[in-house]
C-alpha cells in the first residue's frame, strides 16, 4: 500500500445530508437519485483497486444552511451551531480519525451565507483538521468569482487551503432539458468552466495565491475555453468589461482530477494548459459502480505505462502529485523538462478530404511560424503522401521537453489545434527514439 493510488475525487453521503434534502424536497435537485454510501464498502473497493487514500467531499446538492438549533442572530448558521453541514463535516472527520491514512476530507461550507461559511471554514480547518475545503461552482446563484466571496477567499488564503471544486446545478435551469440531457453529461462541464473562468476574469487565484484549486472531471471544457478566453480578453478590455488578467498566476493555482472520461488523448489535451505535476487521479466514488471504477483505473495504469510520452508521469498522476498537494510528502514532484535530449516525433495525421486544402493552409502557417519564432523548435516539416493526399506526416524535432511544452502553449499552435479539430479524422503521435543521438546533433551543425 506504500505506493497506493491517491483518489482526490470521492463523495461522502451521510444520513443527515439525505434527511435534510428529503425534508426540503430536494433529493432530485441534480436530476438523478443520490447513491448510497457506506464507508466499509468504500474501503473494500479501495483495497481491491489498490487505492491507498481517498479524499472525501460532500455530494451535490448543497443543503440549506439552516441550523439544527435556533439561531439568535436570525440569519444562517451562527458560529458553533450544529447545522447539517457541520454534522457532515464532523462525520467525515470521524472517518478520517477511525481509518488513519485511508481517508482525507475537504469540508463543505454553508454558502451562500458568507459569514457562516467563514466560521465553518475556520472551525473545519483549525479544529476538525480538514485537509481542505470543498466549494460548489454556485450555491443559489452565487458563483465562485463573485466579489461577495472575497472575504472567504482571504481566510482560505491565510490558511493556504486546498480547495476542491465540484459542479452543482446551475441557476436557473430548464428542467425538461435537464431530464433529456442529464447535468452530469454536459452542464456539469459547463458549470465548472463557467466558475473557473469567472474566477480568472477577476484574478481571484492570482490575488489569493496561497490557495490551490482542484478542478474536477478532466478540466471540463477549460482546454478549449482558455485559448478562446485569451483571444476575447482584448475585446472585453476595450469595452471595459475586465481589467488585466494575470494568466500565469491564475493557471498555476489550478490542479485537475481525471475523474470521468480520461484517456491518453484527454491528458495530452490537458497538457496544453497545465503541466504533469498538476494532474491527479479521481474516481467519483460512489457515483460509478465499483467494478467499472476498477477497470477504469486499470486502463489508466496501462496507458500510463505503455504510452511513451505519458509514462514518465505515471507515479506523479497516480499518487505523488496528491501526496505533495495534501501535505503527505514534503517533496514537490519534479518532471524532466530539459534533459539535454532532443525530442523526435513523426505525427501521423489523416484529414477529411473536404477539409484538405484548408488544413494544409493551417499546417503550413503553424509550421513556419513555429520554426521562425521558437528557438526550441528545430524542425516542423509537413509531408503529404503521394498515394493518398489526405495522409499527412509531420517530422517534429524539439530541442528538449521544455521546448515542446512551451510550443504547445503558443498562440499559433493553439490557433492551429482549435481550428483543425473538426478536420482531422485520425491522429497518432508515436514517440521516436533516435538510434544515435550524437549523429542528430551533427546534422544540425552542418552548413547548407
Amino acid at each position: 500500500m506504500a505506493q497506493g493510488v491517491i483518489d482526490v475525487h470521492s463523495h461522502i453521503i451521510t444520513p443527515e445530508f439525505l434527511s435534510a434534502l428529503e425534508s426540503e424536497g430536494r433529493l432530485m435537485d441534480e436530476g438523478f437519485p443520490l447513491p448510497t454510501y457506506d464507508a466499509e464498502a468504500h474501503l473494500r473497493w479501495m483495497d481491491e483497486a489498490g487505492v491507498q487514500t481517498s479524499v472525501l467531499t460532500l455530494a451535490a446538492p448543497q443543503p440549506k444552511a439552516h441550523p439544527l438549533t435556533s439561531s439568535p442572530k436570525g440569519k444562517g448558521e451562527a458560529c458553533g451551531e450544529k447545522s447539517v453541514i457541520r454534522l457532515c463535516n464532523e462525520e467525515a472527520a470521524k472517518l478520517k480519525h477511525e481509518h488513519p491514512g485511508r481517508f482525507l476530507f475537504c469540508a463543505a461550507l454553508p454558502l451562500p451565507d458568507v459569514d457562516a461559511a467563514i466560521c465553518e471554514a475556520i472551525y473545519a480547518l483549525d479544529t476538525l483538521k480538514a485537509d481542505g475545503i470543498k466549494l460548489a461552482t454556485n450555491v443559489q446563484g452565487l458563483y465562485l468569482g463573485a466579489p461577495e466571496l472575497d472575504t472567504l477567499f482571504a481566510v482560505l488564503n491565510e490558511r493556504r487551503a486546498v480547495v476542491i471544486l465540484h459542479p452543482h446545478r446551475p441557476e436557473p435551469v430548464n428542467r425538461q432539458v435537464m431530464q433529456q440531457t442529464p447535468l452530469a453529461m454536459q452542464e456539469y462541464l459547463s458549470e465548472t468552466t463557467r466558475a473557473v473562468s469567472n474566477m480568472i476574469s477577476r484574478n481571484v487565484l492570482a490575488r489569493y495565491n496561497n490557495i490551490k484549486v482542484v478542478v474536477p472531471h478532466c478540466g471540463a471544457y477549460l482546454p478549449l475555453a482558455i485559448p478562446r478566453m485569451k483571444s476575447l480578453v482584448p475585446v472585453m478590455q476595450a469595452n471595459k468589461m475586465v481589467g488585466d488578467i494575470d494568466w500565469g498566476a491564475n493557471l498555476s493555482a489550478l490542479y485537475y482530477d481525471l475523474a470521468g472520461a480520461h484517456s491518453p488523448e484527454v491528458i495530452r489535451m490537458m497538457l496544453t494548459i497545465t503541466t504533469p505535476d498538476h494532474l491527479l487521479y479521481g474516481s467519483d466514488y460512489p457515483y460509478v459502480a465499483p467494478q467499472v471504477l476498477t477497470h477504469s483505473l486499470q486502463r489508466m495504469q496501462h496507458y500510463l505505462t505503455t504510452e511513451p510520452d505519458l509514462a514518465p508521469y505515471k507515479e506523479m498522476i497516480l499518487h505523488k502529485n496528491a501526496e505533495w498537494l495534501f501535505g503527505m510528502s514534503k517533496t514537490k514532484p519534479a518532471y524532466d523538462t530539459d534533459n539535454g535530449k532532443m525530442i523526435c516525433r513523426l505525427a501521423e495525421i489523416e484529414v477529411y478530404p473536404e477539409f484538405l486544402s484548408e488544413y494544409l493552409k493551417y499546417a503550413n502557417e503553424v509550421d513556419r511560424q513555429s520554426v521562425e519564432r521558437e528557438p526550441g523548435v528545430i524542425c516542423l516539416f509537413p509531408m503529404q503522401s503521394a498515394e493518398d493526399s489526405t495522409q499527412i506526416r509531420i517530422l517534429e524535432i524539439y530541442a528538449s521537453e521544455e521546448a515542446y511544452q512551451s510550443h504547445i502553449k503558443t498562440e499559433h499552435f493553439l490557433r492551429y489545434k482549435q481550428g483543425t479539430l473538426h478536420m482531422v479524422k485520425r491522429l497518432n503521435l508515436p514517440a521516436m527514439q533516435p538510434l544515435d543521438p550524437e549523429v542528430m546533433k551533427l546534422i544540425f551543425k552542418k552548413q547548407r
